[in-house]
């Protein structure tokens, strides 16, 4: 195997382990799939991984509601930087008005990584939401949502917003979605991170 592909399976590995391990509570091993400058954003948290990782452990504890599940992954190298995107969904669970409902919403990671010290780790982890759907959990439960409240969210992940806010979670309103300048602002960062970019955010 040469060694471009054992860089690839090794991100991969990163990727993989970060839903195994925050989906299953394990905060010990999932705290090892970032770097110490890690930084996590999501629809309702933007800030350093060693916050989200306190937080997500606090609603695991509470009973908050939220897997995810991978597809394929890509993965682009230079040298010790790669980024990777991979297809997922995150599915959630929770109340409205009294009716357990599941929303779930599809998309792709994109992951900064850099390899410190012999190993890869996230630098940067930034969802694409691309579309999502809710249900109905509660048999012969009937819901009523406020249409102008579910359509001033994004499309891409309106009904997750909607259950979030909810919930009590403040959305983030210009997460990437499918198409748009967002997104095309991420992927330009990206080429710019494999480039040699002195940060993950870079200005471009």
């Amino acid at each position: 195997m040469d060694a471009l592909m054992q860089d690839r399976l090794a991100v991969a590995e990163v990727v993989n382990n970060w839903a195994l391990w925050r989906d299953a509570g394990d905060w010990e091993r999932f705290a090892t799939v970032w770097h110490d400058d890690g930084w996590m954003s999501a629809t309702w948290f933007q800030g350093p991984a060693a916050d989200f990782i306190a937080v997500s452990r606090a609603g695991f504890e509470k009973g908050v509601s939220i897997l995810h599940f991978l597809g394929g992954s890509s993965v682009d190298l230079a040298g010790d930087r790669a980024v990777a995107q991979t297809k997922m969904t995150i599915n959630q669970r929770g109340l409205i008005d009294g009716v357990a409902v599941d929303v779930l919403c599809t998309g792709r990671f994109y992951d900064f990584f850099a390899r410190r010290a012999g190993r890869w780790g996230i630098v940067r982890r930034q969802p694409i939401y691309e579309k999502d759907r809710m249900d109905i959990v509660t048999p012969g439960g009937v819901l009523a949502l406020d249409r102008v409240e579910l359509e001033r969210f994004p499309e891409g992940y309106r009904h997750l917003a909607y259950l979030q806010t909810q919930l009590g979670f403040t959305m983030k309103m210009d997460m990437p979605q499918l198409k748009g300048p967002d997104v095309q602002r991420l992927y330009a960062q990206g080429r710019a991170w494999l480039a040699g970019a002195t940060s993950a955010f870079p200005d471009v």
